[in-house]
């Protein structure tokens, strides 16, 4: 017994080793590709016309609410392509009171057909189609950008040779534990997907502020390969027609576009399952490079535990390691915070890297078992 009590706490603290090196590889090697980024001045592109693509479905208040700002950006040649997907509020109503004031704004109209269920991917098809330029811009319609500057700001970055630009998407602050670990858990994304477009590794993007070519997308046959899934407009796509060479991301904080966040953990967490859904169709190489992130996490805190349990004695070997954790990601964290105009998450990291883990395990495994669906909520 006092052999294998002993060889059960050397695994432990060997399991603890490979997890902290993988994590710090992570934090240092991945993450800091963002925290330390530093965007090099290009050449800016003569102002293209822009299509911005909205698909909206029953969403009134929102379109009421953040459609003006979008439709004033400041820009000389755009247009603002509205996609009402079978919506049974007032909300035709309104766009086409909209397009009185707004010469720029166009609707496109589609009514529900039982024996032809729409759904989001097929709207954005619809509104792709319908635009009337080679850049497309998309954005939600429960979506505000920052300023009047988001559309050129985006368009700056369709330099030579980039067919898709990565925008950031944060969310509206509120003071509630919710709120709190959402943000935090946008940031985690952010920093994923931005350090993997540095790494020239892009494997998604955020449907909420993102844009691309329209040649782009009928190259790669739209959504035809993943048309049978919810999601996946956004992240599925990019991970589709991403190459090393052809993704630019945007960091300016006036480029950003702001959302308004889940105010419930059950609308919450319908839609992570709905969204973590789509990762097991991701490319290979893109599933281990998130795979072994998640794995290690995991690992870690099992191994932790698992000493303590062990052995109480081992508590200085266990501060050390995660010590050494936490202050490397305190340090990368807050720089690509700070990028990120969100730093006040930092100070509540390790609660929050615990509460990321808990959300990997319940929606990471939930979404193995989500049923598909082709449909909107």
């Amino acid at each position: 017994m006092e052999f294998n009590f002993s060889w059960l706490l050397m695994t432990c603290a060997g399991l603890l080793a490979i997890a902290v090196l993988v994590q710090l590889y992570y934090v240092w090697l991945v993450f800091g590709k963002l925290a330390f980024y530093k965007s090099l001045d290009s050449p800016k592109p003569s102002p293209e016309p822009v299509s911005i693509i909205i698909a909206a479905r029953n969403e009134y208040e929102n379109l009421q609410k953040n459609l003006p700002a979008i439709l004033e950006q400041d820009y000389p040649n755009f247009e603002v392509v509205v996609v009402n997907d079978c919506s049974w509020d007032e909300s035709q109503k309104l766009l086409e009171g909209m397009q009185q004031q707004y010469p720029h704004l166009k609707v496109s109209q589609l009514i529900e057909q039982e024996k032809y269920p729409t759904g989001k991917k097929f709207a954005l098809t619809i509104g792709i189609k319908a635009a009337a330029n080679e850049l497309l811009l998309f954005t939600d319609a429960d979506c505000r950008p920052a300023g009047n500057q988001w559309l050129k700001l985006m368009q700056q970055k369709f330099i030579s040779g980039k067919d898709i630009v990565l925008g950031y998407s944060p969310y509206s602050k509120s003071n509630s534990l919710l709120n709190l670990y959402i943000r935090f858990e946008t940031l985690m994304t952010a920093m994923f997907y931005f350090s993997a477009a540095i790494l020239q590794n892009t494997f998604m993007g955020v449907g909420r502020n993102l844009a691309y070519r329209k040649s782009t997308f009928f190259k790669h046959k739209g959504f035809a390969s993943h048309q049978h899934i919810l999601s996946g407009d956004d992240d599925l796509f990019v991970n589709q027609a991403a190459t090393p060479y052809n993704v630019a991301i945007q960091l300016h904080p006036e480029s950003f576009v702001y959302t308004e966040p889940k105010t419930s953990f059950e609308t919450y967490a319908r839609q992570k399952r709905r969204h973590m859904s789509t990762g097991k169709y991701y490319k290979p190489g893109h599933k281990r490079f998130l795979g072994m992130y998640y794995a290690s996490l995991f690992l870690f805190y099992a191994s932790t535990v698992c000493m303590l349990l062990l052995d109480i004695n081992q508590w200085p070997l266990v501060v050390a390691a995660y010590g050494v954790k936490l202050l490397s990601q305190f340090v990368v964290y807050y720089k690509a915070a700070q990028k990120l105009q969100c730093t006040s998450l930092v100070w509540f990291l390790p609660v929050l890297d615990m509460m990321y883990l808990f959300y990997l395990l319940v929606f990471g495994m939930g979404s193995l078992f989500t049923r598909k669906r082709t449909t909107w909520q």
